[in-house]
């Protein structure tokens, strides 16, 4: 029993641990969203996201993917598109379906978000020995190769990056 409560108990601080690194990351994250134009909300940024990797989505696709309801996601497509970022257009196999395309301006925003953000994490790699960068890039692959397996077990697409 001992040694149970010994493995809960480091599990619990490399939860602890983990999350305290998210903290960070999503701290760079706002900073890199925050110094671009226009200010998007995380969800529209994630929006734009997914439409750019995967551009066969509809409208109803990206709700579901989203996981919210059909007349918000619309109003959000409303306010990407007022904003030059999103386009809808008439789906060229199935006329009545009507299919996002992320504008060059929005290709754009998307890129200065990501580069902005690489700035950052690169500012904040630098500390790191060339091993502990090596050792975190292994622990971060696997995690991300965990996580897929769990959420395709689950039935779920990949959320961080859709």
């Amino acid at each position: 029993m001992g040694c149970e409560q010994d493995a809960g108990a480091r599990q619990g601080e490399v939860a602890r641990q983990v999350t305290d690194a998210v903290e960070s990351l999503v701290a760079l994250w706002f900073a890199a969203v925050e110094d671009v134009s226009p200010r998007l909300p995380a969800r529209q940024i994630r929006a734009l996201r997914i439409v750019r990797r995967r551009p066969e989505l509809n409208l109803t696709a990206l709700a579901e993917h989203l996981e919210i309801g059909l007349p918000t996601a619309s109003r959000m497509c409303d306010r990407l598109e007022a904003a030059g970022l999103l386009r809808r257009t008439v789906q060229p196999v199935d006329r009545r379906e009507v299919q996002l395309v992320v504008t060059p301006h929005g290709a754009r925003f998307l890129s200065e978000v990501t580069d902005r953000l690489s700035a950052y994490l690169t500012g904040a790699l630098e500390s790191l020995s060339p091993a502990q960068r090596r050792a975190l890039e292994d622990i971060l692959r696997g995690f991300h190769e965990a996580q897929t397996l769990a959420d395709a077990q689950l039935g779920r697409g990949t959320r961080p990056d859709d």
